[in-house]
């Protein structure tokens, strides 16, 4: 998988259509938070305003070669396993960009609750964010892989779907990312950190089955 991998990451990289997400996420982040705000809530919000963006990073990572270059990396390593690459390439992007935002955040932020009155433990809280950013990071991989190429093919669909889809993962009941969002911010009325381990076992697990599910029909149709 090196060379599939090393091929994706150059391809995002060059193609420069990382930035408008990266730098909406930023714009999110600069509109919505402060220096000084309580940190579990400031975390919370940072990792919700991930999903989308993991997601746009994944649409991003599976339309930006030309099919005739996809083609040829098909031929040379496989449908499935190139899928794959781009899949990774684009969590990993994601990945990173939760982890500047939440050590950004964590250092700007005020350790306590949300009524000011209680002490947050500031490592712990950064820990608890930045498993919450994972979590988000996961499932809006997961979004991005059942919402494009080559679940859905058409973008009049794939993009209106990724986008309600995206929603849905952040507000939804039962979703692991509101969970892991809901999880900070009630922590940060009681001043308590709640470490989000079962919403991201739970992301990784949705993530895992989006990434066979779009890597199996990758296979079918370039065949």
């Amino acid at each position: 998988m090196t060379a599939p991998l090393r091929y994706q990451a150059a391809l995002l990289l060059r193609s420069q259509r990382w930035l408008p997400p990266v730098i909406l996420y930023a714009a999110f982040l600069g509109v919505g938070l402060q220096g000084g705000q309580p940190v579990l809530d400031s975390l919370g919000y940072a990792a919700a305003a991930l999903l989308p963006v993991a997601a746009w990073l994944v649409r991003i990572c599976v339309t930006v070669e030309p099919p005739a270059a996809r083609a040829c990396v098909a031929a040379a390593s496989g449908s499935g396993r190139a899928h794959l690459a781009r899949l990774l390439v684009a969590l990993t992007a994601a990945a990173v960009l939760g982890t500047v935002a939440t050590l950004f955040v964590t250092l700007i932020s005020d350790p306590v609750s949300t009524d000011h009155h209680t002490r947050v433990p500031l490592l712990p809280a950064g820990a608890a964010g930045l498993l919450a950013a994972l979590a988000c990071a996961l499932l809006g991989t997961a979004v991005g892989a059942l919402t494009n190429w080559p679940v859905l093919r058409s973008p009049g669909r794939a993009v209106p779907a990724m986008l309600l889809a995206a929603l849905l993962s952040v507000v939804a009941t039962g979703s692991p990312a509101q969970a892991a969002v809901s999880g900070l911010v009630t922590g940060s009325q009681s001043g308590t950190v709640h470490v989000p381990l079962l919403p991201l076992a739970a992301a990784a697990v949705l993530a895992a089955a989006a990434t066979a599910v779009a890597c199996v029909l990758s296979s079918r149709r370039s065949a």
